[in-house]
């Protein structure tokens, strides 16, 4: 990940340095790991909200979704994916305040949020070798 994460810059206006990259992702990922709250971090890590801080920077700086898309071009250039097999969309949204139970489905069904993040996501680089289906 580390070529991924941009180096912390120091404050114009002075202050402490900037902690490095390593140990906040570190934090971030034992957050994940254990299922805790943030606060719940270890003296070992940095302090939770400079872990947060961070988490949101490199999120706003779409630092995950490049490292993932690198990760996938990497996976594919070695043959190790078989798109015949994939599929990605492991959202799930409820009904707000409840559905009725004995309400019909409807007949003309709309496309969902994840449907288009999903197939955005998929579409974004033509390179990738996808296998045609096989009949």
């Amino acid at each position: 990940m580390a070529p991924f994460l941009p180096e912390p810059q120091a404050s114009p206006w002075g202050g402490p340095k900037p902690i490095p990259n390593r140990p906040c992702f570190e934090g971030i990922l034992w957050v994940l790991r254990s299922s805790a709250r943030c606060k719940d971090l270890p003296a070992s890590y940095p302090l939770p909200s400079t872990c947060w801080r961070r988490l949101r920077s490199w999120e706003d700086q779409q630092v995950w979704l490049t490292a993932w898309r690198a990760f996938l071009g990497h996976l594919d250039r070695q043959g190790q994916l078989d798109w015949a097999e994939t599929f990605a969309d492991g959202s799930f949204a409820p009904t707000k305040k409840g559905g009725l139970a004995s309400a019909p489905p409807r007949r003309a069904r709309v496309r969902s949020g994840g449907w288009w993040r999903t197939a955005k996501e998929f579409l974004w680089e033509p390179s990738w070798n996808r296998r045609p289906r096989l009949r």
